[in-house]
Parts: C-alpha cells; structure tokens; sequence
C-alpha cells in the first residue's frame, strides 16, 4: 500500500472514529449499523434489509421504515457507484445508523475528487434552502427533465434522501491531499 493510500485511509477513518464518538457519547444513540470499508452489492443488501428487520422488530411504523430504506439504498448506491478510490484502488467508505427514541440518525461517507467539492456544495446547499414542497416539486422536476450525469445517475440521490427524510441534509468535506476529500452526509430520520 502506498503511503497516500494508507493516509486516505487514515483520515477516513479517523473520521468514521469521530462520528461514531459523537453518536455513542455525545448525541446518546445506540449506533445499530457501522461499517467501514468498501460496499458490494451483497452487502449493501444485506444492511438494508437488515436495517429493515431491525426496525419493525423495535416497533417503527412502516412509513419511517420504507423512509429509511428508501434513503439507505440510495445513499448505499450513490457510494458504491459515485465514491472515488484512491490511488491504489480502496474505496474507503463507511455507515453508521445511530438512534434514539426520537430518531435516526444515518451518516454516509465516501471520497470525492476535490474538483468536484464545489457542485455538490452548491447542490446540497440549494436543497436545504428548499422546503418540503418545494424538494418534492424539485424531485419531480429532474424526475422528468434530468440531465443523466457521466456516471449514469440525473442527480436524483441527495433530492431523493432530503424528500424521503423530511429534514435538511447536514454535509462535511474534509480536504485529504490535492485530489481527495472525505465527503460525508448525514440524514436525519424522525421515528
């Protein structure tokens, strides 16, 4: 492993470390799901619907568990088909679901190249200027007109996790070295 590599893969994880920190001591939640490392397709099938389980077993009302579903596979598709690698072809990624009685709380992490920081600020940053109607109208809008990006997607992933939470999306991008940065995404989910 180069040592690049080895410091992506540092800092990501010293990220996830962080997060988790937070959900278990400060924020007070039980962290159900936490994975660090690449997704496959098997896996994140089996997080989904273990999540799916784990949610009806706790009494979660079939809305907030097809909501949190809905906003796992997308976020767990957006990472497997949209999250970079470095320059030795890891892919560091990861997950936690932490919740309460009130809530969950997902986080979402992957690498972006740092050229594309700048769009997805402005995308999240204009979605969370939206309020509920409007992210739903706006979901319809790229339904019907959107522009397919290079990597097959129309932009519909982080409209989709916004409309499905019915909160606004908190985002942090951690610059990592002169191509990279640690993106992360966190969704709030009301039980």
């Amino acid at each position: 492993m180069s040592k690049e590599s080895n410091n992506v893969l540092e800092v990501c994880n010293s990220r996830y470390q962080e997060i988790y920190g937070n959900y278990n001591i400060s924020m007070n939640k039980k962290i159900i799901v936490s994975h660090f490392g690449e997704f496959s397709q098997d896996l994140v099938n089996s997080i989904s619907n273990g999540v799916e389980e784990a949610m009806l077993d706790a009494g979660d009302r079939k809305g907030t568990v097809k909501r949190m579903f809905s906003i796992l596979v997308e976020g767990l598709q957006n990472i497997r088909l949209h999250g970079e690698k470095d320059e030795d072809g890891n892919q560091a990624s990861f997950l936690l679901i932490g919740q309460d009685d009130g809530e969950y709380l997902v986080t979402l992490a992957n690498l972006i190249y740092n050229t594309n920081r700048q769009v997805i600020e402005d995308r999240l940053s204009e979605i969370n200027s939206y309020d509920e109607k409007q992210v739903k109208s706006l979901y319809m809008e790229v339904l019907t007109n959107g522009i397919i990006s290079n990597k097959g997607g129309a932009g519909l992933g982080f409209i989709t996790m916004a409309m499905k939470s019915k909160n606004k999306l908190n985002f942090n991008m951690h610059q990592i070295n002169d191509s990279l940065s640690c993106f992360s995404i966190e969704i709030k989910i009301d039980r």
